[in-house]
């Protein structure tokens, strides 16, 4: 009799429980209508499906349409360079037997990057990438190769021009505007160790590099895109495809990509073409001294002194009275918080110009005029840093 009530109260049971999964939708509503703190029957889940200009490689996930859009006007720069060796010997026996040794050639060669600013055949690239070359070739991103021809370089900001004769060359596309931030996206293009077409990706790590020993004047983007042996005079580009820098530098300990590279921005870039093509050169202003550069990399926020510490004798400021230790406080009117920013203002001064100056020697505050010459041509020894 037990077993037989047993039998009936799990039926009943199991009848209840699914009564009650039958009607499940009304009684949970029920309860979330009477009981706010309770969800109500119905949840709303936000799923993401990808757009499909994503899928297509054209969306953040990939950066395929930029490199479309600038990696042909990226040329690879293949350079040759002979050496002529004269053996000397102390040995008067050789010399009296042999007479004189002959002369020993040897062809070393060189590769780097370039990029293609104008459809008759301008190209950008760095000085240190084509200096004392004997010969120099462009291969395009097509197949084509021919000879080029240096139209000028610039040692002090190692920028070059280059100039081939081909027809429907394609063309890079410049970004004057708006300006760069840290953190944007970039992409590096180029030719290292030989791998042609090469892209690497990272962000803007810093603007305004100054103080880094490559070059006179430097106003550099930092960057994290690997650059290496070759990338230099490529491009660096941004995420929609247009040109910002032109790769010159890496800092490296093993000769190798550690994450820190330059590039040249493109608007110096351009300017600096823009002389060369115009005069053959560049044409800056110049005072005969030398400043004294405080240590450390990057743009300073706080002001430092700027201190004359050397003078070309019979230079311009050397006959306006400038002397050693007098500390440079305007020029032409402005302010100069540091060494780069000094030496920036004096390049852009016409020469033949007179320029006021106002200085402080020995506590007191003075005032001169001084006649621009134009900067004579140097070349620039790289030091800190490893030009790819």
């Amino acid at each position: 009799m037990q077993k037989l009530r047993n039998l009936s109260l799990a039926v009943i049971i199991f009848f209840l429980l699914l009564s009650l999964y039958k009607h499940r939708d009304s009684w949970l509503g029920r309860i979330g209508e009477e009981l706010p703190g309770l969800p109500a029957r119905t949840v709303t889940l936000h799923s993401v499906s990808p757009d499909p200009a994503i899928l297509r490689g054209s969306g953040p996930v990939s950066y395929a349409a930029a490199v479309r859009q600038a990696a042909p006007a990226v040329v690879n720069i293949y350079t040759t360079e002979e050496i002529h060796l004269h053996p000397v010997t102390p040995d008067l026996f050789f010399q009296r037997f042999f007479g004189t040794l002959p002369t020993l050639t040897q062809k070393r060669q060189g590769l780097g990057s370039g990029v293609l600013v104008s459809a008759d055949g301008y190209i950008l690239t760095n000085n240190h990438v084509i200096a004392g070359a004997d010969s120099i070739v462009v291969a395009l991103s097509d197949g084509r190769e021919t000879q080029a021809k240096v139209v000028g370089a610039d040692p002090d900001t190692d920028i070059a021009v280059l100039k081939i004769t081909l027809d429907h060359v394609p063309v890079a596309r410049l970004r004057l505007g708006p300006p760069l931030q840290v953190g944007d996206v970039v992409l590096a293009i180029g030719n290292p160790f030989g791998f042609s077409q090469s892209v690497t990706q990272g962000i803007v790590s810093a603007l305004g590099r100054q103080g880094l020993g490559i070059n006179t004047f430097e106003d550099f983007i930092q960057t994290d895109a690997a650059i290496n042996p070759g990338n230099s005079g490529g491009a660096l580009i941004d995420a929609l495809g247009n040109v910002i820098g032109i790769n010159s530098a890496i800092y490296s300990r093993s000769g190798g990509n550690m994450g820190i590279g330059f590039a040249i921005p493109i608007a110096l870039a351009k300017d600096v073409m823009a002389q060369i093509i115009a005069h053959g050169r560049v044409v800056r202003g110049w005072l005969g001294i030398g400043l004294a550069m405080q240590n450390g990399l990057g743009a300073r926020v706080i002001p430092q002194p700027v201190i004359i510490d050397a003078m070309v004798q019979g230079g311009p400021a050397d006959q306006a009275g400038i002397l050693p230790g007098d500390r440079i406080l305007t020029i032409a009117g402005e302010k100069v918080q540091d060494s780069e920013q000094a030496i920036h203002k004096i390049a852009v001064l016409t020469p033949g110009t007179l320029v006021p100056m106002d200085l402080q020697r020995n506590g007191h505050m003075i005032s001169v005029r001084v006649r621009v010459m134009e900067r004579p041509q140097e070349q620039v020894v790289p030091a800190a840093v490893d030009n790819p």
